[in-house]
């Protein structure tokens, strides 16, 4: 069998970071190299139809499942993503924006915004969104695995000892 080995810090599930370290760093190094050249491309295209791009397909839109999957609210990259986003609006409305500008545009439309997302303002609410829509089934699924005595299992010698739990015994008895 070809099982490849991963440090801990580099797990992922369905794309998105199950530790705070190196693999939510790539993840999101990678995210801002995807909006750069997103935003060379969108500058070819004409004014409306980018920024409608911009608004709906980009930043916090692309990392929507991220930001509801991780609490990376404090990650210094959501700020260079502002700064894209930012930066990437000014170039394709050729005008530039002061920080009071900014805020406006960042506002929902119906307000007098252009309804573009900041990904730095987003982040929290998202992530705590998502806990507080899932915890009723977090608390179900991980009843029995609580309840259950913890025990030391060693794979082999020249490996750590790992600390899980025991399987469910309705879980058992469906897969036996």
């Amino acid at each position: 069998m070809n099982f490849k080995r991963v440090e801990v810090v580099c797990l992922s599930l369905l794309g998105a970071p199950l530790l705070q370290g190196r693999t939510l760093d790539q993840t999101m190094v990678r995210h801002c190299d995807t909006f750069r050249h997103a935003l060379d491309r969108l500058r070819q295209l004409p004014s409306q139809n980018a920024l409608i791009l911009l608004r709906s397909s980009f930043g916090a839109s692309r990392l929507s499942y991220l930001l509801r999957c991780f609490p990376c609210f404090d990650h210094p990259a959501l700020g260079t993503l502002d700064g894209l986003m930012r930066s990437g609006h000014e170039a394709i409305v050729n005008c530039s924006l002061n920080d009071h500008q900014w805020l406006q545009a960042a506002l929902p439309i119906r307000d007098g915004g252009l309804g573009i997302l900041r990904v730095k303002s987003l982040a929290s609410s998202a992530y705590l969104a998502s806990a507080a829509s899932t915890l009723e089934l977090q608390t179900a699924s991980l009843a029995a695995v609580l309840a259950a005595p913890i025990i030391m299992l060693v794979v082999r010698q020249d490996t750590v000892p790992m600390t899980i739990h025991p399987l469910p015994a309705a879980l058992i008895q469906l897969i036996g």
